[in-house]
This record gives structure tokens, C-alpha cells and sequence, in this order.
């Protein structure tokens, strides 16, 4: 009898993603300098329990078991990030050789079990001598990145070629200048925020460029973006289109300049005199062209058509079911309605989630094992929706699970686990979980199961 479910295209890419500032601890190691998160966890009442970023999962020393463990669940693809402070301890000036030849390591090792890099440049471990100059407030540190995505491509671009410039600009701009929650804890001005994103986007550019220049032959090129998705409370014309205009006028400030080398006129309006400071030639650089846009997609926020036609945000009610983490309300919707906007609104022809996952506080090993039901669920449903793009078009190319282990969950320290490996910090022992079984049977078939 022949199945009637679904699958996914044979040429659909699944793989799990981590960050090297959560996973690789040895935060001095081998002439490795101080990131922004190795100062700001150090900061009294800033990290859940005091914790740190040492020794978090000791990927730096067992990356190599982690990889075979990846081979055995039949994992292929792995989104990593490369840590500035070990390749450029002081942000900029000289190359420390210890760091570049780890990562060499890491991808004989990835190679050597049949895993393909996909590499992001920056996930939010500044170095914290640029910090210590101005960080993202500052031009220098565009110049600065610029150097480092050169020298990192010109090190790794005849064994990497898929390529991330940077991971959630909102999170390393608004929620660490502007809020203050994450590192370096600061609290400006709107102006200095909306400058900072600014820098960010140049950073951006300098990455594009440099794949296209040291990239080689194969090489591709994108930004992962956590893009504030929007859900039509009903799937009629009427709630569908309100649903689109608000997630355009939330996400502008990244997008349009990325895709349409511009600020819009909405967005300048709403930013008034804090507007960014662009200088010529910015959005040349800003927009070059990227093969792919990378979308980390948790929750999102349902919307209808409201008075006179305009938008509404509907609340979550007090008892709407939720992760542990209290941001992550469960809207499995997102996977749908995320990809489909970007690319209806902004025209984008390729499409990775980047992350997908969800933290919880009780994953304990029982007998060996970990039943972690609720991921497994949180997931099946997520990837059901993300499967309607299939037949509508939608050109979502592949998956990345968040996360491969538990792992420091930046604010929340070592309680919030998001990982499918549960990992025992004390023994940095091993178990993968239910949910890892279930995905590793997802990338086996190419469908739900």
C-alpha cells in the first residue's frame, strides 16, 4: 500500500545547529581572548545561579566524540559558529595562529565523519577589547570585522562553503544596548541602539564580501535573522493580510535594507531624530546580493484585522501553553507563516530555519534515557506546518534543530536546556534523548514519523 504521507524534498538539507560562546568552554585556552559574555557572566545577578561560560559542554576538547555522535544519529549538516576572541583575541591586530588551527582541527574531524560546515561568523561573543573601545556603537568594530571575515574565509573557504555573517542582529544590538538583558548589559540612547544596528548591517556586508572574494568556487552566502513573525488568527484573505502588514513593519529596520538597499520611509519615521547615521556607499555594501536567508523561529504573534482594516496584536492569555522559557509561547504556525512572508514581502527565493527548538528545566536522565515527550511533540507539530511550504512553493531548503546539546543558555545559565543530548556538566557525559532518536528517524525517512 503506498504511504500517503508527505515527505520532504530528497534534496532537503537537515541538520542541528549550536553556538561556540555556549559549547566550547576553555575560555582562555590556547590564547583565546575575553568576549563580551565572558565579562558580562561575571557580572553579579546577570546569569541564572552565577553560572559562566566554563566549562559549558567541553566541545573545545571533545568536539571529536561529539561528531561521531552526530554520525551515528545520521546527522549530515551543522550549523557552528567561530569564535572572534580566539582567532583575534583584541578584536583586531594579530592573528592568534592556536585559535585558527583548532578550527582546523574541528573541520578534519567534521570531515572525517561526514558532517558539512555551515559556519556563522559572528553569534554574539564580541571580543571585549572592542567592547572596551565602543563595541557596536563604533565604526572601528566594522572595520574591525571586516578584517576577521577576511581572514577566516581565506583560512576556511576550501572547506567551507556555506557561510552565515551574522546571528540575530536584534539580540546583539536592541537587547544588549538597548535593554540591557543581554551582553554588555548597556542602556542607550534609541539613537545610539538604531547605530549600532547600523553597524551591524556594514558588518553584514563585509561578510557577503568576503565570501565573494576568498570564498572559492561553490561558496554561499547569508544572514540568520530572528525575524518577529506574525500569524493570521484565522487563514482567511482578511487575517492573512493584516497578519503580512504587520510583519513588515516589524521587521524593516534588517530586512528592507538588506534586500532593498534602503531604510524606508516608515522606518525612518518611526526612528525620528534617533535615525541612523549612513554614510555614502553604506548600502551598496549593505545590500550586496546573498544566496539565502537564515530565519531562527521559535514563537510568534498572532494577528487580525482590526478597525478600519489596520492590524491587531492579539495578548496570549495567562495559561497559554508555553516552553520554560517564558518567551517561547508555542505557535508551531510560525514555520509557515514566517518563511511565506519573507518571501511574499521581500522576495526572498531561498530560505534555511537556521534554529528551531524549545528549553525546558527537567530533562533528567531516568534509566539511561531521557523522555523528553515534550520536545518530541513541540517539534512534530513545528515541522508539520513547516511541511505546508512544500506544496505552496514556499522555498524553505532545509532545517537546523536547536539544539545538538544542552548547553549555556546565555541568561539563563545551565538550567534552560534546549538541547536533543542531554548533557551531565558534572561528567559532561552524554545521552541523547528521545527527540534525538525521533529527529534522527525524521532525517532517515525525509518525513514525520
Amino acid at each position: 500500500m503506498k504511504s500517503s504521507i508527505q515527505k520532504f524534498p530528497a534534496s532537503f538539507v537537515w541538520g542541528v545547529a549550536a553556538a561556540a560562546p555556549q559549547i566550547e568552554g576553555s575560555i582562555d585556552a590556547d590564547g583565546k581572548g575575553e568576549s563580551v559574555w565572558d565579562r558580562f557572566a561575571r557580572k553579579p545577578g546577570a546569569i541564572h545561579n552565577g553560572d559562566t561560560l566554563h566549562p559549558a559542554c567541553d566541545h573545545y576538547r571533545r568536539f571529536g566524540t561529539d561528531f561521531a555522535l552526530m554520525r551515528k544519529l545520521g546527522i549530515r549538516h551543522y550549523r557552528l559558529s567561530l569564535a572572534w576572541p580566539r582567532i583575534f583575541p583584541d578584536g583586531n591586530g594579530a592573528v592568534n595562529q592556536r585559535g585558527l588551527d583548532f578550527y582546523h582541527r574541528l573541520f578534519d574531524s567534521m570531515a572525517k565523519h561526514g558532517i558539512t560546515p555551515w559556519v556563522t561568523m559572528f553569534h554574539w561573543d564580541l571580543p571585549q577589547a572592542l567592547e572596551d573601545s565602543g563595541g557596536w556603537r563604533s565604526r572601528n568594530t566594522v572595520d574591525a570585522f571586516a578584517n576577521y571575515a577576511d581572514t577566516i574565509v581565506k583560512a576556511y573557504g576550501s572547506r567551507v562553503k556555506n557561510w552565515i555573517t551574522l546571528n540575530e542582529i536584534m539580540c546583539f544590538t536592541t537587547h544588549a544596548y538597548g535593554t540591557g538583558g543581554k551582553a554588555p548589559g548597556a542602556r542607550e540612547s534609541d539613537a545610539v541602539v538604531n547605530q549600532t544596528k547600523h553597524h551591524a548591517l556594514l558588518c553584514h556586508g563585509h561578510g557577503v564580501r568576503a565570501v565573494r572574494e576568498h570564498g572559492g568556487a561553490g561558496a554561499r552566502v547569508g544572514l540568520t535573522d530572528n525575524a518577529a513573525v506574525t500569524v493570521p488568527v484565522m487563514e482567511t484573505p482578511e487575517h492573512i493580510a493584516a497578519a503580512r502588514t504587520a510583519f513588515t513593519d516589524q521587521n524593516l529596520a534588517i530586512l528592507d535594507p538588506i534586500c532593498r538597499g534602503r531604510y524606508s520611509p516608515r522606518y525612518l519615521r518611526e526612528c525620528g531624530a534617533a535615525r541612523p547615521q549612513v554614510a555614502r556607499g553604506d548600502f551598496a555594501l549593505i545590500s550586496l546580493p546573498t544566496d539565502f536567508l537564515g530565519l531562527n523561529i521559535y514563537s510568534a504573534s498572532f494577528v487580525r484585522r482590526g478597525r478600519r482594516g489596520k492590524p491587531e496584536m492579539i495578548p496570549f492569555p495567562a495559561n497559554y501553553p508555553q516552553a520554560d522559557s517564558p518567551w517561547l509561547k508555542l505557535v508551531p504556525q510560525a514555520l509557515y507563516w514566517g518563511p511565506r512572508f519573507c518571501h511574499e514581502v521581500f522576495g526572498i527565493k531561498a530560505i534555511y530555519i537556521t534554529e528551531n527548538g524549545c528549553g525546558y528545566d527537567d530533562d533528567q536522565p531516568r534509566g539511561g534515557e531521557v523522555f523528553d515527550l515534550h520536545r518530541r511533540d513541540y517539534l512534530r507539530n513545528y515541522l508539520r506546518e513547516l511541511q505546508r511550504t512544500v506544496p505552496d512553493k514556499i522555498p524553505v531548503k532545509g532545517y537546523f534543530l536547536w539544539s545538538f546539546l544542552d548547553n549555556f543558555e546565555w541568561q539563563d545559565g545551565y538550567a534552560r536546556r534546549f538541547g536533543i543530548t542531554h548533557v551531565d556538566y558534572k561528567t559532561q557525559r552524554r545521552t541523547p534523548k528521545l527527540s534525538a532518536h525521533w529527529y534522527a528517524a525524521v532525517i532517515k525517512h525525509g518525513r514525520l514519523v
